[in-house]
């Protein structure tokens, strides 16, 4: 081979296992971002069954008021 067929074969090998540590960087940065929004979900849920639960125990819904008097 020539000299320049392997420095292009060699930029090649560096560019593609750049490419590979960047792609194995992004896949532990989308994990990790997939169990914070599931763990997120979880949270959401359980405070939105909390605040049900607190407004059944207070028998008053806001929902119920009539709107103040400037609407």
């Amino acid at each position: 081979m020539s000299a320049t067929l392997d420095q292009r074969l060699t930029e090649l090998e560096v560019r593609v296992a750049f490419i590979d540590n960047t792609l194995q960087s992004l896949d532990a940065t989308v994990a990790a971002q997939d169990r914070m929004i599931q763990e997120l979900r979880r949270e959401f849920s359980r405070l939105r069954q909390e605040l049900d639960a607190t407004r059944s125990s207070l028998g008053h819904d806001a929902h119920d008021d009539p709107p103040p008097p400037h609407y």
